[in-house]
């Protein structure tokens, strides 16, 4: 998985449907199974787990690697599998009043990075994992690297939170001397770049914007570094918020991106545009959001509001 460079992310998951599989079948040598035992395994993950249909076929892209990658052995056409249908849903778009009831009823690092979700179109690990060097704030830009599919991207940089970013750079510019100073300071970095320059992980550019609050001794280097803010820090944060604030949907810290994407649309953007914004591979992922517009150049009005009237 290294080899192909899979993502941690990834690789964990891989993994852990290898040991779901290994443990299914008693144990047994998986190169001794065949493509049955894949079958039973899966079908039992829709029939008795009653998984999401996301999550049976990430069982299967796991095993399919482990047989073709690893074993080298190559399975027969899978005719007994039930395979999920992947269901279209539409995202959950907050109005621009609910955004902001939402927004306010944060505080601190959370509330800019929510932020920066809805300003910038960001995934939320996209916003952790900023570095000091991904934010241009005379350009109003962001760089997001290595984002989903492993590619990168520039997207704006709302001017409303030039300044709550300058002062947080600040303030992480002051810890990062001070761990300096105690022998800490280090962040990783990509493994190709540790190589070629040993000591990136402790200059400035490539420290994290957002850093968690406490310093852990990496096992391999024997390094002093701050991790990002963990991603549960926000997403706990934003439930919070959506709570009290009333709003009657079921929001995340993705529905800003949602939100971000159908208010641009809204507002006449083009949708190649959005599509490069929000690192779109195929602009029929970026048309889905045509599908929740209140109004615009498709838009239709209701026959019912024809004959009474719409109300406002």
């Amino acid at each position: 998985m290294r080899l192909r460079h899979f993502s941690p992310r990834a690789e964990d998951a891989y993994l852990g449907w290898m040991r779901r599989y290994y443990d299914f079948h008693d144990r047994r040598d998986p190169a001794q199974l065949g493509a049955e035992h894949v079958t039973a395994f899966l079908n039992a993950l829709a029939t008795q787990g009653r998984v999401a249909a996301s999550t049976q076929n990430q069982a299967l892209a796991a095993l399919l690697f482990l047989y073709r990658q690893v074993l080298d052995l190559d399975l027969p056409w899978l005719d007994d599998l039930v395979h999920a249908k992947t269901p279209v849903r539409l995202p959950v778009v907050l109005s621009r009043e609910e955004v902001r009831a939402a927004l306010e009823k944060l505080v601190g690092e959370p509330r800019l990075m929510a932020t920066l979700l809805y300003g910038s179109g960001l995934r939320l690990l996209e916003c952790c994992r900023l570095r000091v060097k991904d934010v241009d704030c005379a350009r109003k830009q962001l760089t997001v690297r290595r984002g989903k599919g492993d590619k990168d991207r520039a997207t704006m940089l709302p001017g409303s939170t030039q300044h709550a970013l300058a002062a947080q750079l600040e303030r992480v510019r002051a810890q990062h001397e001070r761990d300096l100073a105690a022998g800490a300071g280090w962040v990783e970095v990509p493994v190709a770049l540790a190589k070629k320059l040993p000591n990136a992980g402790r200059e400035w550019p490539w420290q994290w914007v957002f850093p968690a609050t406490r310093i852990y001794r990496c096992r391999e280097t024997g390094q002093k570094r701050r991790h990002h803010l963990h991603e549960t820090v926000l997403q706990r944060a934003v439930r919070r918020a959506v709570l009290e604030s009333g709003i009657a949907k079921r929001a995340t810290c993705h529905s800003f991106r949602h939100s971000f994407a159908t208010h641009l649309l809204e507002d006449g953007s083009d949708i190649r545009t959005v599509q490069q914004l929000l690192g779109h591979k195929d602009v029929a992922t970026t048309m889905i959001y045509t599908h929740v517009l209140n109004r615009g150049p498709a838009g239709v009005r209701s026959p019912a509001d024809r004959l009474f009237g719409d109300g406002s």
